[in-house]
């Protein structure tokens, strides 16, 4: 079940129109709130919206909540698997100002659009009543101008995946890893023109202690050494050959597949990768660490993952948080790794035995959980992104130099803030 946990790709512009990807208004729309204690004498019934339940995961937690919650009875509603066609159709439901769906499974990046357009309950006393259980890392995706919008449900962050058999230990900063890459066998990571070249972008800016956008989110901020330092150590990697030049090819799968022929030492990647990699022939002489730091400064990865929200249509917001609070419960989320292999946004759950025998590398996950940051927490994320993966695209391409790509990212990350 790669959608919940992977990369997704936020295609509001061709899938909505432009116009969807801005509300015009500078700032999320109010749209009442949900008081934490509103849960616990909530009564009715609840619907909730997600992607596919592939592995039947969702249905079960379903039926757990309705058995141990007569009060409140929740039903399914499965939307496509495909990340876009969700982001689709939840939209079409919240510009209709529909009820159908109480609680809505958004891809963390969407969070923010949705509030900004007033399609979300503001749930900060929620939240706060619960601050402590959760991965802090995994509420910035839930934040936005000041206010909480939804609580995790699940998480992700990549690893590095490195031959056993070829270096002793896991490189501690990105500068090792190449350097290592070009005297062994290489290192493979998703290059293409996508959101996916994004999030492998931001780990190295994030771990080299840059950022994408002002404090307050108004600006661009990312044309800094830091990102040129980052880029340009992604194109020499191409130009000295500790990456495959192919590697502007790569998607996730590509690179599984390029790490698992054995031609390659290291490889960044989700951990999705870990059990499939373990089943090939290179299934014993591989391990994962979290992402390595950069310059002395501590890694970073990028959260993923999807956030529950309230929809601001609902009808019974309140048995919608109390539902939100059960499938976000310790019980709950050890069943969804085990089940689903989707990783826990409650820092409780890495020590659940159940977790623990369904994602051996529980503890390393968590770490790599925990340092990560969020992606731009904007309404115009999309555009964001587009900037980002396209100017970094051309520079591994040969086609820009690091330090005109960045300045480029930053005049068209500007451009998209004033779109809003």
């Amino acid at each position: 079940m790669r959608r919940a946990v992977g990369i997704s790709v936020l295609a509001c512009a061709a899938a909505i129109g432009v116009g969807a990807c801005g509300g015009g208004g500078g700032g999320a729309s109010s749209a009442g709130t949900v008081a934490a204690n509103s849960a616990q004498n909530a009564k009715g019934t609840v619907t909730w919206c997600i992607g596919k339940d592939t592995s039947g995961a969702f249905k079960q937690v379903v039926q757990m909540h309705n058995q141990a919650n007569p009060n409140v009875q929740a039903k399914l509603i499965e939307l496509p698997e495909d990340a876009t066609q969700q982001l689709n159709q939840l939209t079409q439901r919240e510009r209709a100002k529909s009820s159908q769906c109480d609680v809505l499974g958004m891809d963390v990046v969407w969070t923010a659009e949705f509030a900004s357009q007033g399609w979300l309950k503001d749930m900060t006393s929620a939240v706060n009543t619960r601050k402590n259980e959760f991965v802090p890392s995994t509420l910035e995706t839930a934040h936005y101008q000041g206010k909480y919008w939804a609580l995790p449900f699940n998480t992700n962050a990549a690893f590095l995946y490195y031959r056993t058999d070829q270096v002793s230990q896991p490189p501690s900063d990105w500068n090792q890893v190449y350097q290592q890459a070009k005297a062994k066998n290489g290192i493979v990571y998703q290059g293409f023109q996508y959101e996916g070249l994004t999030v492998d972008y931001l780990e190295l800016l994030y771990a080299a202690g840059g950022k994408v956008l002002s404090d307050d989110g108004k600006s661009a901020a990312v044309n800094s050494p830091q990102a040129t330092q980052a880029l340009t150590l992604m194109v020499n990697g191409i130009k000295s050959g500790a990456a495959p030049k192919a590697v502007v090819t790569y998607k996730e799968e590509e690179s599984r597949r390029a790490f698992e022929s054995g031609k390659y030492t290291f490889m960044r990647n989700w951990p999705y990768a870990y059990a499939l990699d373990k089943k090939s022939k290179i299934g014993d002489k591989f391990s994962v660490a979290p992402l390595p730091g950069l310059n002395g400064k501590p890694g970073s990865g990028v959260i993923g993952g999807y956030n529950l929200g309230i929809n601001a249509f609902s009808k019974n917001p309140a048995a919608a948080l109390e539902f939100a609070n059960y499938i976000t419960g310790e019980k709950p989320q050890a069943l969804f790794a085990a089940k689903a292999a989707l990783p826990p946004v409650l820092t409780a759950a890495y020590s659940d035995p159940q977790v623990k025998q369904a994602l051996p590398f529980a503890a390393k996950l968590l770490t790599a959980v925990q340092q990560a940051k969020a992606r731009p927490v904007s309404p115009v994320y999309q555009q964001i992104s587009e900037a980002i993966y396209n100017n970094v695209y051309s520079a591994l391409q040969g086609s820009t130099s690091p330090s005109a790509a960045v300045a480029k990212m930053q005049s068209q990350i500007n451009s998209a803030l004033k779109t809003f």
